[in-house]
């Protein structure tokens, strides 16, 4: 019996329309990487599982796709520790290498592997896939795409205003109506500090991040799971609940932590991040949201996150700063920053809200139809013409029926025919139909390129 074609949950195939689409995505987002003289780079889909573990927390570290060692795996285990059921013990044991999470710990391999290659600051882009043991769901894929963009070896605050710049271009390009979400972990730590759980900071940090998904009544039940103090929980409620612009916030939180020098450091971040979007005139929403609080170990700085503003889904976009993410392969002290653009995100959002502009759609423009013979002849040596011109064409294979030509045409969604027929030829011309609006017209051979242009 034949077996039935299918691919693991959480994973997509991706057609020719659909990749014509994807493509526009990554080369909008591209040109605009480029034109703020980011380079590309590329690393292994595999690395190093000792590279990967301890750097997402330990929820990020169970979704990790861990690889079995090749050949027989088993080979120099103990049988007794086999069948203990300790199956995280055991898979660093036949387990050396795993899919990467994300891409900017593998970044934060090359650079220390190549630091003297490197002229700092680094400005790099990436756009490749990652993989998560995740379960799936609307919006959430266990193999999806992420186009990182990222500085590293400065601390100015311009690197964090320029990645709100490249949010802004690339989302007004892509036609996507979004609001950026913005926090500090410093804030957060000053948050953590002044409520008298300093040392509790991630589990405190990792709760509110659910705030939005869950409520704030299940984000209190675990902040009291994870030992938090009721006085403390309701310390946090009003700091939670702030309103007002930016600055207003900020000016409210200087009251709440001014005593902490941390959380203080972290709202003058912010400020002078304002102050610069402000002066040039930033037409991105940008949301001060405390709740936010990025749930990756990494991030010591400034966070973002961005949301479409008409589609329903999680995050499109998010980053921040991280100081010493380097540190953990022997280079500490390169701080750097950056962000995540979540491509299988972005092009569910524009489908569903039907943003792809008409060259999206497709990638041939006309079809040259074959009547075999003579015309056949013509038509390919006109195709070869407009191919070197750089417009997209194709010739019908085979001398089949008109009929059966024309249907293939709309088929692919072609926007224009070019029928080559004996009369065209002996008359030197071409007869060009737009299959849209069904209109025809009899021009001049040398012409056609001029028109299609």
């Amino acid at each position: 019996m034949a077996q039935k074609p299918s691919i693991p949950k959480g994973t997509r195939d991706f057609g020719p329309e659909e990749m014509i689409k994807r493509t526009y995505i990554f080369d909008t987002i591209k040109s605009v990487f480029r034109t703020c003289g980011f380079q590309p780079l590329e690393t292994p889909a595999m690395e190093n599982l000792s590279t990967l573990l301890g750097k997402y927390g330990d929820e990020g570290d169970k979704l990790l796709f861990k690889i079995l060692n090749s050949g027989d795996f088993l080979s120099g285990i103990p049988s007794e520790e086999t069948g203990q059921g300790n199956s995280n013990a055991l898979s660093t044991k036949i387990c050396e290498k795993g899919l990467r999470y994300d891409l900017t710990v593998p970044f934060a391999r090359y650079v220390v592997q190549h630091q003297n290659e490197i002229s700092f600051p680094f400005k790099r882009y990436q756009i490749q896939p990652v993989w998560r043991a995740d379960r799936p769901q609307k919006g959430r894929y266990r193999e999806f795409y992420q186009c990182d963009v990222d500085v590293i070896g400065s601390r100015s605050l311009i690197n964090e205003v320029e990645l709100i710049e490249i949010v802004e271009k690339v989302f007004a390009k892509l036609g996507i109506a979004v609001t950026l979400k913005m926090n500090n972990r410093k804030i957060l730590y000053g948050i953590a500090e002044t409520i008298g759980h300093a040392d509790k900071m991630m589990d405190i940090t990792i709760a509110i991040d659910k705030l939005e998904k869950i409520g704030i009544e299940a984000v209190n039940a675990q902040l009291r799971e994870n030992g938090i103090s009721e006085a403390a929980v309701q310390a946090l409620q009003p700091i939670l609940s702030l309103s007002g612009s930016n600055r207003d916030k900020l000016k409210q939180l200087r009251g709440v932590i001014g005593a902490s020098e941390t959380g203080l450091k972290g709202i003058e971040e912010m400020e002078t991040i304002f102050d610069y979007t402000e002066a040039l005139g930033t037409s991105l929403e940008i949301e001060l949201d405390l709740s936010l609080a990025r749930g990756l170990n990494y991030y010591t700085g400034a966070i973002f996150e961005v949301k479409s503003k008409d589609f329903a889904i999680g995050s499109i976009c998010g980053g921040g700063r991280y100081d010493d993410l380097t540190g953990i392969f022997g280079m500490p002290n390169m701080s750097g920053v950056g962000i995540s653009f979540g491509a299988d995100r972005i092009y569910d959002v524009m489908t569903g809200l039907d943003l792809f502009p008409p060259e999206a759609s497709g990638t041939t423009k006309v079809l040259l139809l074959n009547f075999g013979g003579e015309e056949e002849r013509a038509a390919l040596k006109l195709t070869k013409s407009l191919r070197e011109a750089d417009i997209a064409c194709e010739i019908y294979p085979e001398n089949a029926k008109m009929k059966k030509q024309m249907e293939y045409a709309n088929r692919r969604g072609v926007p224009y025919v070019a029928i080559l027929g004996s009369d065209e030829l002996a008359a030197g011309t071409v007869t060009v139909k737009n299959m849209g609006s069904g209109e025809q017209q009899s021009i001049a051979q040398a012409e056609l390129i001029n028109l299609l242009k």
